[in-house]
């Protein structure tokens, strides 16, 4: 009876001592969601100003200053990016200076949204979600850029978008399931 007993208590402090085990997993620190933060905004370290990580139930919330913008996110303990938002910060001795630029601008994206127009109609409903997930994850819409294209990679299912910004071409991945930014590329 004593040999069954002692049996039992180690069999159920070795299933406690093995589920205690399975879920301390992995622990991603604050340094490691900045980094992921850093890391989706293309930004170093030194780029990047007044940052502020706020700890929540079960995500962070990670927002810095760059030169080109503010950016948000909001990051699960696990790593993964849940939400993201980015604000172009226009600089005011620049937009002084620039104004006539963007009167010329303006006109160029009105001929040029036109011509997008037609291209968008030319994407089914699947792509034009993909491209308006790698925009908004730059934080930008249709009108800012051109020269857009999508297409599906039926082997890893997922679609890659490219588009022209201020003559710099941008190429995003997006994954066809659920129409997440996997990675943007510049250049």
């Amino acid at each position: 009876m004593m040999v069954k007993r002692n049996s039992l208590i180690f069999l159920t402090a070795f299933g406690l001592l093995l589920t205690g085990c399975s879920k301390s997993g992995f622990e991603i620190t604050k340094d490691d969601i900045l980094e992921v933060a850093r890391d989706d905004a293309n930004a170093t370290k030194s780029e990047c100003e007044n940052v502020s990580i706020k700890e929540q139930k079960d995500s962070y919330i990670v927002s810095f200053n760059t030169n080109g913008g503010s950016y948000e996110y909001k990051i699960g303990k696990d790593g993964i990016i849940k939400e993201r938002s980015f604000k172009r910060i226009e600089k005011e001795k620049n937009t002084k200076t620039e104004e006539p630029a963007k009167e010329e601008t303006t006109k160029k994206e009105e001929k040029s949204t036109t011509t997008k127009k037609e291209e968008s109609t030319s994407f089914d409903e699947s792509q034009q979600q993909a491209i308006n997930s790698a925009l908004a994850n730059s934080g930008l819409e249709q009108s800012d850029v051109s020269d857009i294209t999508c297409s599906l990679d039926s082997n890893t299912n997922q679609y890659t978008v490219t588009f022209v910004l201020n003559g710099v071409t941008t190429t995003a991945v997006v994954d066809a399931a659920t129409f997440t930014v996997i990675s943007t590329i510049l250049g």
